[in-house]
């Protein structure tokens, strides 16, 4: 198995995924709407992307700000219609206000799926108890990502847990890679690759000049140099 080290960045538009993949990343978030923490994009904005770039893309289903699933029966037409238009690889993650997964709201957007691959996003750190909800998403169909911080205030804060649960693969509710971002700098890398750790997810530090700027090409590139 390869020890290379996989980078996913966040893109907004076709610039960020071009410039992405010139950087060296290895897949993109398809995101829209960053205020609210990256909502589902447009058809029309994947559809463009899809074109435009040739290494893997996972979309974004999730339809206000928050972790609360809202209308169930539009998050599984959005799924329906992303995988029409060609979506393979999705982004989604639901609470109930107590903390817990929202199981019902999940299961039916992944039905939808047809067992494509599919990270639960940053949701697992503002849940009630990380292992509850691990265990038990673990049988459903195409979970393969966790996408962690190790705590709802950054890496810096969640570190110990990430290497904790990084620590648990063979075990139950542990299978899923562990994709690390949320205030994920350069500096934490060695301790984190030190730790099993072979998956990364940046945004804003893929953008030096902040949101209102597309990708850099050569932030991507320093990234892809530190991980190998």
């Amino acid at each position: 198995m390869s020890n290379r080290a996989l980078l996913e960045v966040i893109a907004l538009d076709v610039e960020d995924a071009v410039a992405a993949q010139a950087g060296g990343a290895d897949r993109l978030e398809l995101v829209t709407d960053m205020a609210a923490e990256g909502l589902t994009p447009a058809r029309e904005t994947f559809a463009a992307i899809r074109s435009a770039v040739d290494i893997p893309l996972r979309v974004m289903i999730r339809k206000a700000d928050g972790f609360a699933a809202g209308d169930v029966s539009v998050l599984a037409a959005t799924a329906r219609q992303l995988r029409a238009e060609g979506a393979r690889e999705f982004v989604l993650g639901f609470l109930n206000a107590d903390g817990s997964p929202d199981l019902a709201a999940v299961e039916a957007v992944v039905a939808e799926l047809d067992g494509c691959p599919w990270t639960f996003h940053r949701a697992i750190d503002r849940a009630a108890d990380r292992d509850q909800l691990r265990k038990a998403l673990a049988d459903l169909p195409g979970l393969d990502t966790y996408l962690t911080a190790g705590s709802a205030a950054g890496v810096d804060e969640g570190l110990a847990v990430l290497l904790a649960e990084a620590g648990r693969g063979g075990e139950p509710g542990y299978g899923a890679r562990i994709l690390v971002g949320g205030g994920l700098t350069l500096a934490h890398l060695p301790v984190l690759r030190a730790g099993g750790v072979d998956a990364f997810h940046i945004g804003g530090a893929a953008r030096p000049d902040g949101w209102g700027r597309p990708v850099s090409a050569a932030a991507v590139a320093e990234w892809r140099a530190a991980l190998g």
